[in-house]
């Protein structure tokens, strides 16, 4: 049966925005039983591997619920934080009022991640956790993600993976096709968002994909890191110097 929050092309962002306006204010407790508590290790990871300078310009892409964006904040960056679901905006500007808020908050705006709102070179890093997958086109995004990125900056993208090994490549499938959604109706009241995961990791390139479209867009040092057996992946370039 197809699922009722994802459609092909064009259609793709309504569906996606629905599927947030379920979802938000539960979305970061879905995360932690769904990992058990793994996304948090692997979005400091990505951080790490971000080499945040104080005072180095951030962009994080489909923000959500603003947990990397405020990683970003916190270790030193001047970040900016863009999604189109107005309802993961607003807990991610809630989040201002924890007590280990950074002390330059992140600012965070409502843009389209294949149409970002900012001139090319803007930013020394630009990020995305697991958004790049939900776009109507990754490439497109990707694309937007390199020409907003400063020469000598980082692009890094963190999402869900496809695991080179076939068993256990089998055993996480089945977990996304019959745990994830269990989870996700108890806990947010709706199976089908969370089944939504599996649908839209069938039609998102392994790992060895992204990291060709990265090399294609003129991206340089591309680096891939397999988590968890391959089940989640960092990516990691740089901007070339040379003139786009």
């Amino acid at each position: 049966m197809a699922n009722p929050f994802y459609a092909p092309g064009q259609q793709r962002a309504a569906k996606v925005n629905d599927l947030f306006a379920v979802i938000a204010r539960r979305y970061d407790r879905l995360n932690d039983l769904q990992s058990a508590g793994l996304h948090r290790v692997w979005k400091r990871r990505l951080v790490a591997q971000a080499g945040v300078a104080p005072g180095a310009r951030a962009l994080d892409v489909c923000c959500g619920t603003g947990d990397i964006a405020w990683r970003l904040a916190r270790a030193g960056a001047e970040v900016i934080g863009l999604d189109f679901s107005e309802a993961m905006l607003a807990v991610a500007r809630a989040k201002n009022r924890n007590p280990q808020a950074a002390t330059h908050p992140p600012r965070f705006i409502h843009g389209d991640a294949q149409e970002l709102p900012f001139a090319g070179a803007s930013f020394d890093i630009v990020t995305v956790g697991y958004g790049l997958r939900n776009l109507a086109s990754w490439e497109t995004g990707l694309r937007e993600m390199s020409r907003v990125t400063k020469p000598g900056g980082r692009v890094l993208v963190l999402d869900f993976g496809k695991p080179a090994n076939p068993v256990w490549r089998t055993v996480y499938f089945s977990y996304l096709r019959l745990a994830v959604p269990v989870l996700g109706r108890v806990f947010a009241g709706s199976a089908e968002a969370y089944a939504y995961i599996l649908e839209s990791l069938r039609h998102y390139p392994a790992q060895l994909g992204v990291a060709a479209k990265m090399t294609e867009l003129g991206l340089a040092e591309v680096q891939t890191f397999n988590l968890l057996g391959g089940a989640m992946s960092i990516h990691r370039a740089v901007k070339s110097n040379a003139p786009d």
